[in-house]
């Protein structure tokens, strides 16, 4: 017995070593089992291993899950094959009854509905931005969180000279800034000393097999499921908690006009976090950032100020642009999942069926050098600054963190706002100092976080 599972202990290292240590451009396909065990022993550094895939393969790589499946994934970053899933052939790529199996926890939200589903709640959501209601309830909510949250923790942070999770700290303020817009009620996670908050920890858990649902075949997931196992035993617990949290709220809202859209899957937390990580590497960007708020709101010189005012938050080209970088190359929504409906052939000559999940690789698409330029990997927020001084605009199939043809995401404007006003506000009242020694590198979930957070401490700048 003793020597079977020494035996047994050699192959399992020669199997894991041969998959590893692999120089081929594509994961080893085994009989039977197929690539299933590299996509899951590599879930880890999934991102930059896709990109590198993608890479040597022309844009376009087919993974073979396992026997148990007949979903196989292609991944794409190709751009014409972008364009003729979400443009020209949009109509027979859905997000079909994988996806919904997939984001079941998100039940009817906006992110989890049919094409035609989409389009009436775009309009909704389009109708709801329009009205003078959202330009006036907008900047009181950004600047309560501001105010009375996010300020009084870094002044706390500041005279006790405590280190601060920011990645935690923008989690925070998003979610009590979108409770509040959607039901009206603080859920005031926003606190000194980060008080326990239920529902930010089942968010973490869903997103985080959410992942898992993308790579392992469905039955081995959703026999987790009925085994209440692995990340699926997470996953109903976080559920359950995100449900009876969220009726909560919705159940103390006093008047139910004046809910917004739906926006209970924001991201802006996450790309935040790499954005205070990507300026801290280029100071040289950040000064411009600073020298952008001084000249285009004087006022504020000198002295402590929020920033929740649309028409002065608007003049912030540079700070938009730095943010664009920072989201081309750390994408909150890495991946973008789509089903066929029948039988196609991509621009790129790879067929697919009703059977094949097609995923469009956005964090491989802001590293290509075909897309962007030699200069890829690079920090650079002017390439967004047109001739004009103005934002300059790329195709949406090149640049999909939020969409494209009618797929687009209609909280752009929205989310650009928030993380304006959050990145002025901090970077003119205080200096962050990123914690030296750190790991930063993004956790396994279906959101781009940091896996570790990002630990910093900050100074005033004013008294």
């Amino acid at each position: 017995m003793a020597f079977l599972e020494i035996l047994l202990a050699v192959i399992l290292c020669g199997v894991m070593f041969l998959v590893l240590a692999s120089k081929e451009t594509l994961p080893w396909n085994w009989p039977f089992i197929k690539m299933m065990p590299t996509m899951y022993l590599e879930s880890h550094k999934v991102y930059d291993k896709t990109t590198q895939m993608l890479s040597q393969n022309n844009g376009t790589i087919l993974f073979r899950t396992s026997w148990i499946s007949s979903n196989d994934i292609l991944v794409t970053s190709d751009v014409g094959n972008v364009q003729h899933i979400m443009n020209s052939k949009f109509s027979i790529y859905q997000r079909g009854l994988a996806f919904k199996d997939v984001f079941d926890f998100l039940g009817d939200a906006a992110f989890n509905k049919s094409l035609d589903e989409w389009k009436e709640e775009k309009k909704i959501t389009h109708a709801y931005f329009r009205l003078n209601d959202y330009h006036k309830t907008t900047p009181k909510i950004i600047h309560h969180t501001l105010e009375k949250g996010l300020i009084p923790i870094l002044d706390n942070a500041a005279e006790k000279d405590q280190i601060l999770d920011m990645q935690s700290l923008f989690n925070r303020y998003m979610l009590d800034a979108t409770c509040i817009l959607g039901t009206g009620f603080d859920p005031g996670s926003l606190r000194v000393g980060f008080p326990q908050t239920p529902l930010l920890n089942a968010m973490d858990d869903i997103a985080e097999a959410a992942f898992y649902r993308h790579i392992l075949p469905e039955k081995v997931w959703k026999l987790q499921r009925f085994l209440n196992i692995g990340t699926e035993k997470k996953m109903v617990g976080a559920s359950k908690t995100f449900d009876r949290i969220l009726d909560e709220y919705v159940s103390k809202k006093q008047d139910s006009s004046a809910s917004g859209p739906e926006t209970w899957t924001d991201t802006s937390g996450a790309l935040l976090t790499w954005f205070f990580w990507q300026i801290s590497k280029n100071p040289e960007v950040k000064t411009k950032i600073l020298q952008e708020i001084k000249q285009t709101c004087p006022h504020t010189a000198s002295q402590k100020h929020i920033f929740s005012n649309l028409d002065e938050l608007g003049k912030l080209v540079y700070l938009h642009s730095a943010l664009s970088e920072a989201l081309r190359i750390f994408p909150t929504a890495p991946f973008l999942l789509r089903v066929p409906n029948q039988e196609d052939v991509l621009p790129s000559g790879h067929k697919v069926n009703q059977d094949t999940k097609v995923m469009l690789c956005s964090y491989a698409m802001g590293r290509n050098p075909e897309i962007w330029g030699e200069d890829c990997c690079e920090f650079k927020p002017e390439r967004w600054i047109s001739d004009k001084g103005g934002i300059k605009h790329f195709s949406s199939t090149s640049f999909v963190v939020f969409g494209s043809g009618p797929w687009t995401c209609p909280g752009r404007e929205l989310a650009f706002t928030r993380m304006k006003a959050v990145a002025a506000t901090i970077l003119h009242n205080f200096t962050v100092h990123i914690s030296q020694g750190q790991s930063i590198i993004p956790g396994v979930s279906a959101i781009l976080t940091m896996k570790h957070g990002l630990k910093v401490t900050v100074s005033k700048r004013w008294g």
